[in-house]
């Protein structure tokens, strides 16, 4: 795992981009200082990014501290391949997370992924083999290594919100597709992740009435 990066590191990443793309610039002079969103990772931070997708953030927790619970305070592969999908489906998880947070404490115990040692794979390759694990999308995979690995230059170019801001950003009509947000991220390497941050920044201060457009 790469170290969190520091409040300097963070400032000189947003300088950079700002520089490099001038319409990136009204989102780095609106959006205050910000921390890094760094998560515990190994195999209990990809399970909990996979249990707490698509629900709200106070059930997500609730759903979380069950299955901590009912797991004994240890979420490890071996702990969840204990529990059959019904186990788990009693802990609160719905079928499919039940199922793929089977899938992916199997692929680390079979050797298939080695979820504590990634720092040795390429962005690109990190990928690969996370979303090879039924269960685990892109968007998963790229979340994941931003805020569980520390990767400053991977960029989720499906995030509905980071699509949001980057149409703010170019004053354009229509919000881009997944392909054309990669695209359009380009000049923004080797920061990627940390324009990422900062357009989540812009986005959630714009809808909290924090920040006008």
């Amino acid at each position: 795992m790469n170290p969190v990066p520091t409040p300097d590191q963070i400032a000189a990443a947003r300088q950079a981009l700002a520089a490099a793309d001038p319409t990136l610039a009204r989102a780095h002079a609106h959006t205050p200082v910000f921390e890094w969103r760094a998560r515990p990772g190994g195999y209990e931070g990809l399970f909990r990014m996979i249990v707490e997708q698509q629900v709200s953030v106070a059930s997500a927790a609730a759903i979380w501290a069950r299955t901590v619970a009912g797991l004994g305070g240890v979420v490890t592969p071996q702990a969840v391949l204990a529990l059959d999908v019904e186990g788990l489906r009693a802990l609160g998880l719905s079928r499919p997370k039940a199922s793929y947070g089977r899938e992916i404490a199997l692929a680390q115990v079979e050797g298939r992924i080695d979820l504590t040692h990634m720092a040795a794979l390429s962005d690109e390759d990190a990928i690969a083999a996370l979303t090879a694990i039924k269960g685990v999308g892109r968007w998963t995979a790229e979340t994941y290594l931003m805020f569980c690995e520390n990767r400053l230059d991977v960029f989720p170019g499906a995030d509905i919100a980071l699509q949001e801001a980057m149409r703010w950003a170019d004053g354009v009509e229509a919000r881009p597709n997944e392909k054309q947000a990669y695209v359009r991220a380009e000049i923004w390497r080797p920061h990627r992740a940390v324009a990422a941050h900062l357009l989540w920044g812009w986005y959630g201060g714009v809808r909290r009435g924090e920040i006008a457009l």
